[in-house]
């Protein structure tokens, strides 16, 4: 059986991903939930919002997917981090998740849980 190229996405934070995390890697495989903020219909471009952190999440790949500000989301891909530009972001899939508690979901995060 041949061994799959596909890497689990890592559910992380956007607080996560922060230069001194072990998650901050160019082509980290990450699993990331936040509020969408914006998105540009020109680039694909949706922008997530978790408290004070924010990441750009590259949309292009998604099809029939209605994306509308506050509306909770989930992306899966891989980390892009750009050095010289304030703009990490990921290449993902991703959905809306209407109606997910996202305080609910952060606490089920947790290893405790």
């Amino acid at each position: 059986m041949a061994s799959s190229t596909l890497k689990t996405g890592v559910p992380v934070t956007l607080q996560e991903l922060e230069p001194s995390s072990e998650m901050f890697k160019q082509g980290a495989s990450i699993r990331v939930t936040g509020i969408i903020q914006s998105y540009d219909v020109d680039s694909a471009v949706v922008v997530i919002r978790d408290g004070s952190a924010t990441l750009k999440i590259d949309t292009q790949h998604l099809r029939d997917i209605g994306f509308q500000s506050t509306a909770p989301f989930i992306g899966v891909g891989e980390l892009l981090i750009r050095p010289n530009d304030d703009s990490d972001s990921a290449s993902t899939c991703g959905r809306n998740v209407d109606g997910l508690d996202l305080n609910l979901y952060r606490s089920c995060m947790k290893p405790d849980c």
